[in-house]
């Protein structure tokens, strides 16, 4: 697996701003909002934030679409999907779909780093049907079968 992957950018809009690293050790790079006009977001309501940026990936990865943590906890601003995927032959322009669980309402303006990314390989899934699972010792349990505290008596 390589260690470097190069994702080519195109402008879409002049108020679009290529990605880049904030510091040395950043598993993500900020995406930011490119608007002509400032953009209010309502509690509850679902916004597509442009970032006036296409993105060619190479084949074999992805880009995951996150929420920033400080827009998280101060605005409870976060994506509507959990994670966004981009996938490596969409050519389309990225998009941040958001939505506002604690504050009344965030106005986004441009240049706002509204979004985080991170670029991860695909595995190529193959899928079998048979007619048996292997047994494990948790089996078919779930939804709670684990129990809520995480000390075990022993």
């Amino acid at each position: 697996m390589p260690n470097n992957v190069t994702l080519k950018w195109k402008k879409l809009s002049q108020e679009a701003q290529v990605p880049e690293l904030a510091t040395k050790g950043a598993a993500c790079f900020d995406l930011t909002a490119a608007l002509e006009a400032p953009m209010t977001v309502k509690k509850g309501e679902v916004a597509a934030v442009p970032t006036g940026l296409s993105v060619e990936i190479p084949e074999g990865f992805e880009m995951q679409l996150r929420a920033r943590s400080g827009l998280a906890f101060k605005h409870g601003l976060t994506l509507v999907n959990g994670v966004g995927t981009i996938d490596s032959d969409y050519r389309g322009e990225v998009k941040v779909l958001v939505t506002l669980l604690a504050a009344e309402t965030l106005e986004v303006k441009n240049g706002d780093r509204i979004a985080q990314a991170l670029v991860a390989p695909v595995l190529t899934v193959l899928h079998e049907e048979v007619k048996e699972l292997s047994d494990t010792e948790r089996g078919a349990g779930g939804f709670g079968s684990t129990g809520v505290n995480a000390s075990k008596e022993l």
